[in-house]
């Protein structure tokens, strides 16, 4: 049951670069479509590749000194909508909102922020949730989506395009979700274990 999606469009939103060059080569290659909010849209425009502003699809900017950047219906309704499901599909249509079929996350350093030993206020600006809701999103709707959901999986899904392109079978796509399932429980466990010490 090898259900192959292509790699339209990705949206991306890191908090460390290093090591997503190579991956943003090889997806813009493929002729995969990025989207992407401040110092991420940055960077890859930085790199000679296009990148629509997450703000030019929602209409809304980054508010809340960044607090709230992706976290709107029409990125949520690009990555949750089921592909086969056509009132979602009409409702992608009577809403505008763009499919978003890989999700490539990397979340703010939580632990190593606490590690520092930094001050209360900054240890809870460290604490990720539009990044944490798009692994989950990205992971939940993994029979239409790819969710990438920390750098350690960058050299993952660049494997999988050496080898088949800008496409991914189901078993891909459950392998990556599994993974941000992972990645999601840890992450809370950490923040549980900083409120409950």
């Amino acid at each position: 049951m090898a259900e192959t999606k292509k790699i339209k469009t990705a949206l991306v939103s890191v908090f460390h670069k290093d090591g997503l060059d190579e991956l943003l080569k090889k997806l813009n290659d493929e002729g995969v479509k990025f989207l992407s909010t401040g110092g991420t849209q940055q960077f890859i425009e930085s790199l000679g590749y296009e990148c629509q502003k997450v703000e030019d699809v929602t209409t809304y900017p980054s508010i809340l000194g960044g607090r709230v950047k992706t976290l709107h219906p029409k990125v949520f309704g690009g990555i949750l909508a089921r592909r086969e499901n056509e009132g979602d599909i009409a409702q992608m249509k009577q809403y505008e909102i763009p499919e978003i079929d890989l999700v490539i996350v990397d979340l703010y350093p939580f632990e190593q922020t606490v590690a520092s030993g930094a001050s209360e206020a900054d240890i809870i600006e460290k604490i990720d949730i539009g990044g944490i809701s798009l692994i989950r999103a990205g992971a939940k709707n993994f029979k239409d989506v790819v969710i990438v959901p920390s750098k350690a999986e960058y050299g993952v899904l660049l494997d999988i395009l050496n080898k088949k392109g800008a496409q991914t079978d189901i078993e891909d796509r459950r392998m990556f979700a599994a993974r941000a399932f992972g990645v999601s429980s840890h992450y809370d466990t950490a923040i549980h274990s900083w409120f409950v010490k």
